[in-house]
């Protein structure tokens, strides 16, 4: 009985593997012994699959739980006797190499447990396919703790992910400091969030016919208090990992209407509208169309002010849940524009189903469009389109005067660019609607 305690509480319930406490046991071994003998090495592996999450919500549970045993008895099968493969939870496993000659070697079991997890696996009838992504550490003296050498593997396999998965990444220390900068961001992005640092710009949208402006494209900026005003693409995609994405979202909405409702006070622009862009969170929340509607009302905003911008992928992922959200808020008068239109999905079907009113062409279409007659005849098709399902077209990244002349010579209605107008901070795009208006 004593034993089979002490088996429970170093083993994990479900792979019979080491588990975390035992593996930290061992690897505070390794590098005690790294210490005393320079000629020794260890080498760590942290593992994480790539579609553990799809095959438990697909198939449920018990069929996730017996591919992990099944994928625990591979990785075993990887190693020799004196190594350790232990379960640390979920679908996350972490090897310990024991008395490792060199990197070379650590990656050819690397690159064996690839191939191991790339063959299928008959579960419950199912035939699954898997793999994974994983961090490689090269143990040394410079270790004292096994959190170190655990923490650095993980950085290395969070790279591998992003590097597409189904692959091995040995760390580097640069990796460290990149890792600590992301954390660092990571706190500052839930500080701006509290204290409200976000920004909006607006980039003025044009009838490229008469030259009237028609409205602004609404643009996040953070002013960063350290790192001054700092463009979407250098935190976007981290808030949006972390869960924060929604709520900066929330605070542009907040922050446009409360600007339009001053123009239209202030300087009448009552047939001024303003595009908002919606990440893919933010337009599945469920309260979405009450928020909406809350905002317009507190700031007497008419829903014709307002258009939502989605991106074809955002239409696409939630196509069925899509339809039914959009057709609310448009008969409620907000319009519906699809952003970087041709660059995504390009369903055709989706713009019968969906209730759109406007499309904008992406920009890599016009950048091209003046060298590469491929580009020409897809911007000329996408107008055409829009004509006959009597949607409005415009035109992003205008730069050229010869790009305008040609959207101009295929029908289309409206540009935004650069040549246009570039993001403007609130006074200047104020200043620029003023001078618009005379």
């Amino acid at each position: 009985m004593e034993l089979r305690l002490q088996h429970g509480i170093l083993h994990d319930a479900l792979t019979g593997l080491p588990n975390r406490l035992l593996l930290s046991d061992r690897l505070s071994q390794a590098i005690k012994r790294s210490q005393r003998h320079p000629d020794y090495h260890f080498a760590v592996i942290f593992l994480d699959l790539d579609r553990f999450k799809f095959i438990n919500d697909s198939f449920g549970h018990p069929v996730g739980d017996r591919y992990l045993v099944a994928v625990a008895t591979r990785l075993y099968r990887c190693l020799r006797a004196i190594d350790t493969c232990a379960r640390m939870g979920g679908d996350e496993f972490v090897i310990l190499l024991d008395d490792i000659a060199s990197v070379d070697q650590v990656i050819s079991v690397a690159e064996r447990i690839l191939q191991q997890l790339d063959r299928p696996l008959e579960v419950s009838g199912h035939l699954l396919h898997s793999s994974a992504s994983m961090g490689i550490v090269f143990g040394s003296a410079e270790y004292n703790d096994p959190a170190e050498v655990l923490r650095d593997a993980d950085v290395a396999m969070y790279r591998a992910k992003a590097a597409g998965k189904s692959r091995y990444v040995v760390f580097q220390p640069a990796m460290r400091e990149a890792a600590q900068a992301r954390l660092a961001l990571e706190h500052d992005l839930r500080r701006a969030v509290t204290l409200r640092e976000f920004v909006v710009y607006y980039q003025p949208i044009v009838n490229i016919h008469s030259g009237k402006l028609i409205g602004f494209e609404a643009l996040v900026r953070w002013q960063h208090p350290v790192h001054g005003l700092l463009s979407p693409a250098a935190f976007l995609n981290i808030a949006e990992e972390i869960g924060l994405g929604t709520a900066i979202g929330w605070q542009v909405v907040e922050l446009v209407c409360q600007q339009l409702a001053e123009w239209r006070q202030t300087l009448s622009a009552n047939d001024l509208s303003i595009h908002v862009n919606l990440s893919a969170r933010q337009f599945m929340v469920p309260d979405l169309y009450a928020r909406l509607v809350q905002v317009l009302e507190q700031y007497n905003i008419p829903p014709q002010s307002i258009k939502l911008e989605l991106t074809e992928n955002t239409l696409m992922e939630y196509s069925q849940e899509a339809a039914a959200v959009l057709a609310q808020l448009r008969n409620y008068g907000i319009q519906i524009v699809l952003d970087d239109f041709g660059v995504g999905y390009s369903s055709l079907s989706y713009l019968i189903q969906l209730p759109i009113d406007q499309i904008k062409i992406d920009r890599n279409f016009i950048i091209q469009i003046d060298q590469n007659h491929h580009s020409q005849a897809i911007v000329n098709a996408i107008v055409n389109l829009a004509r006959g399902l009597h949607l409005e077209v415009v035109a992003e990244g205008l730069e050229t005067v010869e790009q305008v002349e040609r959207m101009r010579m295929v029908g289309c209605d409206y540009g935004q660019g650069y040549l246009l107008g570039q993001p403007l901070p609130t006074e200047e795009a104020s200043q620029f609607l003023q001078r618009a208006m005379m």
